[in-house]
Order: C-alpha cells, then sequence, then structure tokens
C-alpha cells in the first residue's frame, strides 16, 4: 500500500529497482502555447554537487554512467492519465561516489511563453517497486507556484546505507539553468 506523503515527510525505500513517476495536467493557457514540463534528475555525491555532468540525466542525456539512472523520455505534451515521465533507478548500479539523487520538474522556454507552476494542476511523484508495480511513496503537491517555473518535487538520499525518499515540493524562479547553476 502507497505511503502518502507530506511536504517535508520521508520514507525508506525497500526496494533496489525503482522507478520514479511524475505526473501533470496544465490549464489552459492563456498564452496560446502548449506546455513542455520537463524532468531532471542530478546525481549528486556528499558535497551536494553533481557527480559529473553525464551524472545529469534529462531528455538530451537519457542514462548516466553504469545504467543506475534511466530517464524513459521527454513527453511534450502531458495529456492523458497516470505518469507523464518516469525515471528508473537501480540502486545496484549506483555510483559508490552518489549520496543524493534530486528530481526536479522545469517548464520548458517558460518565460517566452509566459507560463508557470500556477497554470499546472495535478502534479505528483511517486515511486513504485519495478519488480512489482507495488506504489511505495506517493507525494501530490499541493502548493500554488504561481511564479515558479521549477519544481524540485522530490529527493532520494542515502543515510547509512538505507536510502529514503523525501518530499521536497520547493519551487523556483528560474529554469534548468538555475538548478545546473545550483548543482555544478
Amino acid at each position: 500500500m502507497a505511503i502518502n506523503l507530506q511536504k517535508g515527510q520521508r520514507e525508506v525505500i525497500n526496494a533496489p529497482k525503482f522507478t520514479i513517476g511524475l505526473g501533470w495536467d496544465t490549464n489552459s493557457s492563456s498564452t496560446g502555447t502548449a506546455f513542455d514540463l520537463d524532468t531532471s534528475v542530478f546525481i549528486l555525491g556528499e558535497n551536494k554537487k553533481i557527480l559529473s555532468e553525464q551524472h545529469f540525466v534529462y531528455y538530451n542525456n537519457l542514462k548516466s554512467p553504469g545504467g543506475s539512472v534511466e530517464h524513459t523520455g521527454d513527453n511534450l505534451t502531458g495529456d492523458g492519465a497516470g505518469d507523464d515521465e518516469q525515471i528508473k533507478v537501480d540502486l545496484s548500479k549506483i555510483d559508490a561516489q552518489a549520496t543524493e539523487i534530486c528530481i526536479v520538474v522545469t517548464i520548458h522556454e517558460a518565460e517566452s511563453r509566459r507560463q508557470n507552476f500556477g497554470q499546472v494542476r495535478n502534479s505528483f511523484v511517486r515511486v513504485f517497486d519495478s519488480a512489482t508495480n507495488e506504489v511505495l511513496v506517493k507525494y501530490e503537491l499541493e502548493e500554488d507556484f504561481s511564479i515558479e517555473t521549477a519544481v524540485e518535487f522530490g529527493r532520494i538520499y542515502k543515510r547509512e546505507n538505507t536510502w529514503k525518499f523525501e518530499a521536497i515540493g520547493v519551487g523556483m524562479k528560474g529554469g534548468l539553468q538555475d538548478y545546473l547553476n545550483k548543482y555544478n
């Protein structure tokens, strides 16, 4: 049975292989331009910086070194029910230096399209066991991000050889480059 988390809550991830599913719906945009939300993953070391350029997994780099983290591809519309984008994780293959996996969603070209997360609804992140499809944790974002164009949905981090998921739900006015600056 899935554990529904609130912002700031943490829960142990007991599956060595799991999938991170992210979903959202967009309101009709007054800008007349379609939304394109993008999931990105930053694999960080103890210093809270990405281990290497290849440890930044997103639509132009779908796999981390060793294949421990794999983005299944960019969904350009977000149409339909269920997950809009997925990230597969195999902790048995994760780099020994990795201590954190940050999950970020940004709005592609948000500034030029005059879009923000206030126009996005039903946003969630869920983690499910890849072998059984059992949902381990789910976090539904309920905040109104009226000016933010990027949101860190959650993070998976290692403490004392145990991996845990933390519901973050923190927005940023900026884009993917701002997260690259933060974690580089």
